[in-house]
């Protein structure tokens, strides 16, 4: 729902995009995702790993995020 989208992106210092999906970093770090599910417009999986984000990136049809600690978290199309 895009009201409750809307409600999430605030601060917001990054914004990436695949072909079907959106991806907004905030300047909390945290990532806020919407679009298509098959494009990496669902993050649920990795929401909790999505935190103290420093950038995203994007491919065609997934996401990439480097985090304050290193780690790298991925979500999106699976072949991407």
């Amino acid at each position: 729902n895009g009201d409750e989208v809307a409600d999430h992106l605030h601060s917001v210092r990054q914004i990436q995009r695949t072909t079907g999906a959106f991806a907004a970093l905030r300047k909390d770090g945290r990532v806020v995702t919407w679009g298509s599910k098959f494009c990496g417009g669902h993050s649920e999986a990795v929401q909790d790993e999505l935190r103290d984000v420093r950038r995203i990136q994007a491919t065609n049809a997934a996401f990439a995020a480097i985090r304050q600690d290193g780690h790298v978290v991925t979500w999106g199309y699976e072949y991407f």
